[in-house]
């Protein structure tokens, strides 16, 4: 097992329904050894990569999120402190206040009440300027700027934005409400000496050495580009929960900076962010075991956690097992195990919200 002392890097760009690293950590030491390769098909925020290369074993990834992809190749691919800081400076040479006050008036009021006029304005020059597409270090950069880009800015200087949660961002009509019935203004920040202290924080951990392999695509492409030139011991991952939650629109703050429109989006990224109707969603479950079937080892271990707001557990564990089926191999169901839910975070900013109220780990296996 790897040291109870938590690695920096694992609290990078936090998400709403993410699981911690102690599922991923448990079922890599139970389930594999060093050398084999871990996929998640589903990365989210990165936990398993970046987990499985903290404990030497080989990892592959995918998601069709931009958020996830930025955020897990940023944990498994990282620059050196010393090329993120030599980027800063040159990103904040060049940056002139000024040059961005027209296209800062343009925005929403949502923005004008989330941010101060100067952060805005270096936001927006950032937004322009970072490729993180390309470079290592301008993903790093991104992803540092999207874990600070909204949060609990009352209580922690690590935010940019007026107070908001730290895993979404709220709807902006809601915001715009919430801040004016609670006079709250937005917190005076600097982005460029806030992002050189988030990279001293994170870089306190030392980066992981090995690198993942993060693929930002639908996890149906996934046979394509792997094929079975790279075979997958073992998959840890949690794809969408059905009728949970929406990607596009809980992380709509983070896509703008990444280069979305400056407002809630739906389907315009993934036509499976949230699934309603239950056949459908398991039409979609039945996809992925389609593809983990081209990508797995002849033996092979695939840990699955998963949940929903109107299926009872042994609905969504019966259907998950008859949809194992899809994957053309010979999958059995080894475990599961059922927890309740507790609190979540965003009930203090949308009360009486809908959500899931268990989850459900399975382990399934082929030989």
């Amino acid at each position: 097992m790897t040291s109870p002392t938590r690695h920096r890097f694992h609290s990078l760009c936090p998400y709403f329904a993410m699981f911690p690293e102690r599922f991923a950590e448990t079922w890599i030491d139970r389930l594999t050894k060093p050398g084999d390769c871990v996929l998640d098909p589903f990365c989210g925020r990165g936990t398993t990569p970046f987990q499985s290369l903290l404990m030497g074993r080989e990892a592959m990834a995918c998601d069709v999120n931009p958020v996830a992809y930025c955020a897990s190749t940023a944990k498994t691919n990282p620059p050196t402190l010393a090329a993120i800081r030599r980027r800063l400076s040159i990103l904040e040479a060049g940056f002139e206040s000024g040059d961005w006050e027209r296209e800062r008036k343009r925005l929403p009021q949502f923005f004008h009440w989330a941010y101060r006029p100067h952060t805005l304005r270096q936001l927006l020059y950032l937004r322009s300027r970072l490729a993180w597409q390309r470079t290592r270090t301008d993903c790093m950069i991104a992803a540092l700027i999207l874990g600070s880009l909204h949060g609990e800015s009352s209580r922690s200087p690590m935010y940019l934005s007026n107070q908001m949660p730290h895993t979404i961002s709220t709807k902006p009509d809601y915001s715009v409400r919430f801040w004016q019935d609670r006079g709250l203004k937005a917190p005076r920040r600097e982005a460029f000496e806030l992002v050189h202290k988030m990279a001293d924080f994170r870089y306190a951990s030392e980066p992981v050495r090995g690198e993942a392999t993060v693929y930002h695509l639908d996890m149906r492409e996934l046979p394509r580009v792997v094929g079975r030139t790279r075979q997958a011991q073992c998959v840890i991952t949690s794809p969408p929960y059905f009728d949970v939650t929406d990607f596009e629109e809980d992380q709509w703050l983070r896509l703008w900076f990444l280069g979305g429109p400056p407002h809630p989006t739906s389907g315009r990224i993934s036509r499976d962010d949230r699934h309603r109707e239950a056949g459908k969603y398991w039409q979609f479950i039945a996809d992925m075991w389609r593809a983990l079937g081209a990508v797995l080892a002849a033996k092979a271990d695939i840990v699955i956690r998963f949940g929903a707001t109107r299926l009872e557990p042994d609905e969504m564990l019966r259907m998950l097992a008859a949809s194992a089926q899809f994957s053309s191999r010979n999958m059995h169901l080894v475990s599961s195990e059922i927890s309740p839910l507790k609190g979540r975070q965003t009930d203090a900013f949308r009360p009486g919200s809908r959500g899931c109220r268990v989850e459900i780990d399975c382990h399934f296996a082929c030989r």
